[in-house]
């Protein structure tokens, strides 16, 4: 990553850390400004939860350890309950606003008034506390997504294809050597001809992927015609050359704005993430040059990690197309966000003769949680007709 972008992308990214929990602070203050016990050890609790993750972060840059990974742990869950801490107090305060112009709170809120606080308090963390076990418990369990498709071309040698793809795994301290261990295991019992991972394989910082040895359970992925992959933002964001060439010699072959052809029968086309430009430098090439010298008689299936321009791969005769990238917001009502930036944010859709299918991912990034989708291994079985 160019270090002026990496300057900015970090700044703004400490910002909204910083006024999120300054927000929820001072409405938990309010909450048990009365009690000085327990106020003294809610700002003690406060500042090193909302410190965790950063610090967690710089550490593993600095010296990988058991410590750096707790406070990772700690930190990432934080990250989660702070999006449901952050909607419930915005909830109570909108009320508020509304009760001030119109009152309408009952009387045993407003004849104590602290009491109700304390209370509030009360359901408002025990409730985060069930949405953030219940997201984790959700996030650790993939599903099969099976999908299919006809595509209508020749492919000589093959009439059928099964192919399984996962996107956005985010290898590292979160998801470790026992989450790809179960999910290789999963990919594995389908019995693929090929396996697919469209960007995201790692979660930015190399180091704890190194540590953990994850590539030689990368190379336990058990495939017909080999294991292709992409780059993805975080491969960016972490250093996509040092990923590229880790996931290289564990044998995964990775494509970045190039085809190749897969067992005389088909094309595989990978194109180098949008983030190539931002963080890498250097602009990736057109679809249309990618497939410059490439037999369009042939069945094309492209990897591109961000779901943008879906029409490029309609208009230059792609079959089907697989993206990851967006989680489909991972964490409810991002999923609303993601829709109004995505034209497909999660699922299927046809765009004349193409196929398209943007999966929500296997791992997480953040916070360990999903919640509002589910982790998946998509299962897609070809039809060549």
């Amino acid at each position: 990553m160019r270090k002026r972008d990496f300057i900015i992308f970090f700044s703004i990214v400490l910002s909204v850390h910083s006024l999120i929990n300054f927000y929820i602070f001072i409405r938990g203050h309010e909450a048990i400004m009365h009690k000085p016990m327990l106020r003294t050890i809610f700002i003690g609790v406060f500042v090193f939860l909302s410190l965790s993750y950063i610090a967690g972060r710089f550490l593993e840059r600095v010296s990988l350890s058991w410590f750096s990974s707790t406070m990772v742990w700690i930190g990432s869950f934080w990250l989660g309950a702070m999006v449901y801490f952050l909607l419930m107090i915005l909830a109570v305060d909108v009320l508020r606003l509304a009760n001030s112009l119109i009152s309408f709170f009952p009387d045993f809120i407003t004849s104590d008034y602290q009491r109700a606080k304390e209370v509030t308090a009360i359901i408002a963390s025990v409730s985060v506390v069930i949405i953030v076990i219940a997201g984790y418990m959700n996030a650790r369990i993939p599903r099969i997504k099976t999908l299919n498709l006809e595509i209508s071309k020749n492919s000589h040698a093959m009439k059928e294809l099964s192919i399984v793809a996962v996107s956005d795994i985010h290898l590292g301290t979160i998801i470790c050597k026992s989450r790809l261990q179960r999910i290789v295991k999963k990919m594995n019992a389908l019995d693929p001809d090929l396996v697919l991972l469209p960007g995201d394989v790692v979660d930015e910082d190399l180091a704890p992927v190194i540590k953990q040895n994850l590539g030689e359970t990368l190379r336990t992925i058990k495939s017909r015609y080999g294991v292709i992959a992409v780059t993805g933002n975080h491969e960016y964001i972490g250093g996509a050359e040092a990923a590229v060439r880790y996931l290289t010699e564990h044998g995964i072959t990775v494509l970045r704005d190039a085809a190749m052809k897969v067992n005389g029968s088909m094309y595989i086309v990978g194109r180098e993430d949008l983030s190539a430009n931002r963080f890498g430098g250097w602009q990736r090439k057109s679809l249309q040059e990618i497939l410059n010298g490439v037999d369009k008689s042939f069945p094309i299936i492209l990897m591109d990690h961000q779901p943008f321009g879906l029409h490029e791969a309609e208009n230059n005769g792609i079959d089907l197309q697989f993206s990851g990238h967006t989680h489909h917001g991972q964490l409810w009502p991002f999923n609303y966000i993601t829709r109004k930036i995505y034209e497909v944010s999660w699922g299927y859709k046809k765009k004349g003769d193409t196929h398209v299918y943007v999966s929500c991912g296997v791992g997480t990034w953040g916070p360990p949680l999903r919640l509002g989708n589910t982790p998946e291994i998509v299962n897609m079985k070809l039809r060549f007709v």
